[in-house]
């Protein structure tokens, strides 16, 4: 609040006032240096207070003080908060609120400044330079503006501090410029040390503010910054009152015209109210904004974009806080998996597909939502936490879930029905974390997908158990492959009709060094399941050609592949790569695929398919006759072989209907031109049989059991098959892979 300090006549002429003396002899004004009081003279308090106060209660109207006020408490605590939002912005965000910011600041500290000017009775006539009294307004705004930029552009505090300075040191220019505005009839002087007093506390108080008003900003520590400009502004009033001193003319009436000051200092006022009104309004439309957009970020970081439902970071807190909580006891969480969602997907298209995951997705929200709690986790993987553990209430529910995604889906004029596989765990009865308690529900949804009849499943603790084997046998194959613990048994395939030795089939096999030979029916799927089959294919692979590449020419060699490894785009120049490496004649070379392998993606399939034979190597049709589609592979698909499956073989004796296919398919691979080769031969009856059919090739165990490298080199050119089975050529038989 800034005024004026006056030295009015006090009663008779010749009188001295109370706090300086002057007095008037013959019509003349003389005037005498004001003396401080000496020491042991000195009213409680000091002097310079008693000076101060008794300028401010008896010499300016109270109301008008209050008005001002209350105008510098409000706009200190809006530019504040208006300059916290100028180090927070960047680029021309920044000039916007830093522009906002100092016409919030540079109205509040004219505004105030100018009713305490307006409420000040000097007792002589008074007059305004709208000159300067504008000049000081504007000097406010564009002064506090450079402040802001100054202290909220750079990071170090120091500049944080260096702004707040300049922010006093514009309080101050204003003020004093404020002061050469107000005009009054009488000897104005000056004291040189109130004013350097004045301006360093308004410089030191205006540094603290804006030092300490990025950090402190919760709780009762956010109005200290607020609190701390305030205290620069009143201080620097009440010490720039004191270095101002105004002696009055003998004779000059007293007084100013106080209804006019009255209803100008109204008029200040609202004008000052109104841009602060507008600073608040801008600053709460933003932080409305700011939280509209933090919830809707927020909202987009914890749900699924598709289904609207809490995606895996919000079940995981919420699973967190049931836990956590008195009714942890009361929950079970069930951990869900689609059926045929893939069969949607590629039959209808992934538009049909996220219409169902949409539906599927409200009926989650709805069942029972008072007091469950659904979320999808990716894909078609959902998942819930149920408020209950009672094993009774919880097969009720999950029976009920399992109706709600076997009811159709209505996509466009077609129905589907996607059914669920469903996992169940309880707590803390199958898991006391989160972690165990969701990973065992998922064992659980798996052991239910992996049962054709089953699609409920509660969590078992053999679940656990058998897991954790996977997972250490996982671990030993994977050592297996880097340490070269692997190797490859050889099966021999014959001309059947001349006995003639045409090649041999690579069997991958593992001997366990403590749990001894592990099935590659056991280990094949174990590699796919861990991502390991890219790695395995590639060893046996390089290995069967490397061990081909020292046999007779005239020898070719079958390796198998996963449908993974047909998927994988890089599958032909892997091939071509291992037989420039190991020599082998990419004519020796034969690739022996399954129809599972080739329907997951016939386009593709089909493209791996047309690069590998552009090598010059062949490919087998495995497993022929156990597919669904086993006619359509064989008219879309370039095949060099056919391998006719075992099942077939087995019973060429004994059922007439299995002749017939083998007849029939025959029959079918001539007219096509492609070779067959009869998989599973083991007596000398099925032998004789398929040599009446005129089967092109035979491979089981009368003609050879699997055998490593330095066995089979020794068989010769030609098998002799007479009355009665070959004897083993390995000590143990085994499965092939």
């Amino acid at each position: 609040m800034h005024a004026v300090r006056t030295r009015p006549q006090a009663g008779a002429p010749g009188a001295p006032c109370a706090q300086c003396q002057t007095h008037t002899a013959q019509g003349k004004l003389t005037r005498l240096r004001y003396q401080a009081p000496k020491p042991g003279n000195r009213a409680p308090g000091g002097w310079i207070s008693m000076r101060v106060f008794s300028c401010l209660f008896t010499e300016h109207n109270l109301w008008f003080v209050l008005l001002a006020a209350v105008m510098c408490v409000l706009g200190a605590t809006i530019t504040i908060r208006l300059y916290r939002l100028v180090s927070g912005a960047r680029g021309a965000a920044r000039l916007g609120w830093a522009f906002l910011a100092a016409v919030c600041a540079g109205a509040a500290v004219w505004t105030t400044h100018f009713i305490a000017m307006l409420g000040y009775e000097p007792g002589v006539p008074v007059q305004l330079d709208p000159g300067l009294t504008i000049a000081s307004g504007l000097i406010a705004i564009f002064g506090s503006g450079l402040a802001f930029l100054i202290a909220g552009s750079f990071s170090g505090r120091v500049f944080h501090a260096l702004g707040g300075a300049v922010f006093g040191l514009t309080v101050a220019a204003m003020h004093f410029t404020g002061m050469f505005a107000y005009r009054v009839d009488g000897i104005v002087s000056w004291d040189m040390a109130y004013i350097a007093a004045a301006i360093a506390l308004s410089a030191g108080f205006g540094a603290a503010a804006l030092y300490v008003a990025p950090n402190w900003k919760g709780g009762w520590r956010c109005m200290i910054p607020s609190l701390l400009m305030v205290a620069g502004i009143v201080s620097l009033h009440f010490t720039g009152m004191a270095a101002f001193i105004v002696t009055p003319l003998e004779g000059v009436e007293t007084g100013a015209d106080s209804p006019a000051f009255t209803a100008m200092a109204i008029a200040v006022a609202i004008a000052g109210f109104l841009i602060l009104g507008t600073g608040v309004a801008t600053y709460f439309i933003e932080q409305r904004m700011r939280e509209a957009s933090e919830d809707k970020l927020r909202h987009m970081a914890l749900h699924d974009p598709l289904t609207g439902l809490p995606n895996r970071t919000s079940f995981n807190a919420r699973l967190d806080a049931r836990l956590d909580g008195p009714l942890a006891h009361e929950t079970a969480i069930i951990a869900i998996d689609l059926n045929r969602f893939k069969e949607i997907n590629d039959s209808w298209g992934h538009a049909a597909g996220d219409q169902v995951l949409t539906v599927l997705a409200e009926r989650l929200r709805k069942f029972d939502g008072a007091r469950h709690f659904a979320a999808r986790l990716g894909g078609d993987e959902f998942c819930m936490i149920l408020k209950t553990a009672d094993v009774q209430e919880l097969e009720t529910l999950v029976q009920a879930l399992e109706n709600e995604f076997n009811r159709p889906v209505q996509c466009g004029d077609l129905e589907a029905a996607a059914g669920a596989s469903i996992g169940v765990a309880i707590f803390p009865r199958d898991g006391d974390t989160r972690d165990a308690l969701a990973r065992n529900a998922d064992l659980a949804m798996y052991k239910a997908k992996a049962d054709p009849l089953t699609n409920i499943c509660f969590y078992d603790p053999a679940l656990g158990e058998a897991v954790r084997e996977s997972r250490a046998l996982a671990s030993d194959l994977r050592q297996a492959i880097e340490s070269d613990q692997l190797t490859l048994h050889y099966q021999v395939q014959t001309s059947i009709g001349s006995g003639e030795i045409r090649g041999y089939e690579a069997l991958l096999r593992w001997t366990h060094p403590e749990r001894g030979n592990i099935p590659p029916s056991r280990f094949i799927p174990l590699a796919e399941a861990n991502g390991l089959i890219l790695q395995l294919g590639d060893w046996v692979l390089r290995r069967a050609c490397l061990d081909a590449a020292a046999w007779p020419s005239h020898l070719k060699v079958a390796v198998n592949l996963s449908a993974i490894q047909l998927t994988h785009i890089a599958l032909p120049q892997q091939i071509h790569q291992v037989l420039i490496e190991t020599g082998l004649p990419p004519a020796r070379l034969e690739i022996e695929l399954t129809e599972t392998a080739l329907i997951k993606d016939k386009a593709q399939s089909l493209h791996i398919m047309r690069q590998i034979k552009a090598l010059g190597v062949s490919i087998a049709l495995d497993d022929f006759g156990t597919g669904y589609s086993s006619l359509d592979t064989l008219r879309t698909f370039p095949f060099d072989k056919i391998k006719l499956d075992k099942s077939f073989t087995d019973e060429l004796k004994t059922d007439p209907r299995s002749l017939a296919v083998v007849r029939a398919v025959l029959t079918l691979a001539r007219s096509l031109g492609i070779p067959v080769l009869a998989e599973g031969i083991e007596t000398v009856e099925q032998l004789e049989l398929l040599r009446i059919e005129h089967c092109d090739e035979g491979q089981g165990y009368l003609l050879g059991r699997p055998a490593p490298k330095d066995v089979v080199s020794q068989l010769g050119q030609r098998i002799e098959v007479g009355g009665a089975p070959q004897p083993a050529q390995a000590p143990a038989p085994a499965k092939r892979a």
